[in-house]
């Protein structure tokens, strides 16, 4: 799995590129996208079903309905699991822990390519859309927002795809 990440300030362009990436990456295979949020939202209506099921205290709730299917799961940045899904890179952060986590699961899930919005602190491929700092990331920055949209395609296509570590003595088991 390839695995991108654009950094930059807020109203920075960072949503318009990843509306004009995922098309043209999606030619090539599947892609999900990642997107921090440094707020707490209510994606599940109040009173409806799925929220009395995540409010009963579910761990995971998933809605399918005719056209989406949807999980709601109750570990976000401020709780995320002891035991990540696919450990990518290993951090204290818990912020970090809940983006390798999800990594994880969506790399399980079969993606081929996914592009990470915010997370500026990760260890990962970045570009850079604005004025930020290139030494305020926590990647290799492999791109600017400003570049040629084909060229920037061509980048992340030819990113190595994302390897998960492995504990030693999980090595040695194997």
């Amino acid at each position: 799995m390839r695995v991108v990440s654009l950094a930059g300030p807020s109203d920075s362009g960072k949503t318009t590129l990843v509306e004009k990436l995922v098309p043209r990456l999606a030619e090539g295979g599947r892609v999900a996208t990642v997107k921090s949020i440094h707020h707490d939202v209510e994606i599940d209506t109040p009173g409806a079903d799925t929220h009395r099921h995540r409010t009963a205290g579910a761990e995971a709730v998933v809605g399918v309905t005719p056209e989406l299917t949807f999980d709601i799961t109750a570990r976000g940045k401020r709780d995320p699991p002891d035991e990540p899904d696919g450990e990518y890179f290993r951090t204290d952060d818990p912020e970090l822990r809940a983006l390798s986590s999800t990594l994880g699961r969506l790399e399980r899930r079969g993606y081929d390519i996914v592009v990470v919005e915010g997370f500026s602190a990760a260890p990962l491929p970045t570009i850079l859309v604005g004025d930020r700092d290139p030494e305020a990331v926590g990647g290799e920055v492999v791109g600017r927002g400003s570049e040629d949209l084909a060229d920037l395609v061509e980048t992340i296509l030819g990113l190595d795809p994302l390897a998960t570590r492995v504990e030693s003595s999980d090595a040695d088991e194997s």
